[in-house]
């Protein structure tokens, strides 16, 4: 599974998380990954390592996005631009593995295939302004 395969699988999880509530979500988690073909243990354990650890930095991930986004809060934005961009600020701000110029473009090109018409020019554009 490529890189980009596992970063939209925990998109997705995160999208997910907006419908269910916190209690419901492990057995979602569960559910997603059986529903993929077979994967393997060790991209299954890092969509569920990362996709809990944004979940922890959440708080700070949106007042990071809050303060670089001019004119639009996260509570306003649609939640696939907003889960694109918290995987991103995640891999900005705390996974010192993935380059910089790499989580832009790689946020850039899921929301070409998840997002709106406008959605990767907004998503690079805080993006760029956070860097």
């Amino acid at each position: 599974m490529s890189r980009r395969e596992v970063r939209e699988h925990i998109f997705k999880l995160l999208y997910m998380s907006e419908f269910n509530t916190k209690e419901e979500m492990p057995q979602q988690v569960a559910l997603y990954l059986e529903s993929l073909e077979p994967v393997s243990e060790e991209n299954q354990k890092e969509i569920e390592d990362k996709y809990e650890k944004i979940k922890e930095h959440a708080e700070e991930i949106d007042t990071a996005i809050n303060e670089s986004s001019v004119g639009w809060k996260s509570s306003r934005m649609s939640k696939v631009d907003l889960n694109i961009l918290r995987v991103a600020v995640y891999e900005l701000k705390y996974d010192d593995s993935v380059p910089t110029g790499v989580a832009i473009n790689e946020a850039v090109e899921i929301a070409k295939s998840f997002g709106g018409e406008e959605s990767a020019s907004f998503l690079n554009g805080i993006l760029a302004k956070m860097v």
